[in-house]
């Protein structure tokens, strides 16, 4: 018989995940977790998170709790029977009834190496920290904040260039692959888990837009490094003119200049921002109401924004 395995998870980067259960013969999907659908553009039209779209096609059950702190979600849980259930940035924690409910526990991907980097944002948390390696982990579940003992771990270089978006899909991706070969030795009792030592953990907070607002003083490197690690939100922007500017492509290079002043270079940068440390190219941006635009276009059609001082 083919182990029962309840899938719960949201976003786009995890449906690899759910492919590969799906794949398994060994395995057969009861049930998707997700949550309810949302109003989304200018139309405000519901819609169904990725995991949805993806179990409906191939025609899983999906369920859409609210929440699962009460009685009757747990229980519409248990009627599953699920032998083990598998966690996927689904965005809910799980309570310690629902947790209990399955006999081989409740395994949860966690994109980083526990226990560096716990919280809702440890990719963000590898780029920002400036970290060479990073990698995805499965771990048994618990009642705290990503403080379950690790079942298996995969490490993934963070290259020069990744940002949060590339860097997450590519954690996801070797987080199905360590699954598939994970999930069959969990059940056959050949892999255990390992208490984490907390001693050693790290914790990242939840993104605010605050977050993406450019600090001038910082270094230019810096810089650089935060509109990796914000990407795709909440971004790198600043304030000119009383309007919203997006960094969307930069690059820190040496140099001096007056802090959070625009100029140009004799490189032939059109634009270039000084720093707490270096200068910051900027490629592309885009303002605030207005379509993205690479650096000589925009400078070409707002000269005044060279001298102009950001933030």
């Amino acid at each position: 018989m083919p182990w029962r395995v309840v899938f719960m998870g949201t976003p786009a980067f995890v449906v690899p995940t759910l492919d590969a259960l799906w794949a398994d013969p060994s395995v057969e999907v009861v049930a998707a977790y997700t949550p309810p659908d949302r109003r989304r553009g200018r139309g405000q039209v519901f819609e169904a998170t990725p995991v949805k779209q993806r179990a409906l096609e191939l025609d899983i059950p999906v369920e859409q709790p609210a929440t699962l702190r009460n009685s009757d979600a747990v229980g519409r849980l248990a009627s599953y029977t699920p032998d083990v259930i598998v966690v996927a940035a689904y965005g809910r924690l799980l309570p310690a009834d629902a947790l209990a409910i399955p006999p081989f526990g409740c395994l949860n991907l966690h994109p980083s190496l526990l226990p560096r980097h716990r919280g809702p944002s440890p990719v963000t948390g590898a780029i920002l920290a400036g970290d060479d390696v990073t990698g995805i982990t499965i771990m048994l579940l618990d009642e705290g904040m990503d403080t379950g003992p690790i079942v298996a771990l995969r490490q993934r270089r963070v290259g020069p260039e990744s940002d949060a978006a590339q860097l997450t899909e590519t954690l996801f991706i070797d987080g199905a692959a360590l699954l598939a070969e994970t999930l069959p030795k969990w059940m056959d009792g050949s892999v255990s888990a390992v208490e984490q030592d907390s001693n050693l953990a790290t914790y990242t907070s939840k993104l605010e837009r605050a977050d993406g607002f450019a600090d001038w003083a910082l270094s230019a490197g810096e810089l650089a490094r935060r509109l990796r690690a914000y990407t795709p939100w909440p971004g790198l922007h600043t304030q000119w003119d009383g309007k919203e500017v997006k960094l969307l492509e930069v690059e820190p290079v040496p140099g001096a200049g007056e802090v959070g002043t625009v100029t140009t270079s004799t490189g032939g940068a059109p634009i270039v921002v000084g720093t707490g440390e270096g200068l910051l190219v900027v490629r592309r941006l885009q303002l605030e109401g207005r379509r993205v635009a690479d650096a000589e276009d925009f400078v070409r059609g707002y000269p005044q924004f060279i001298g102009a001082r950001l933030g």
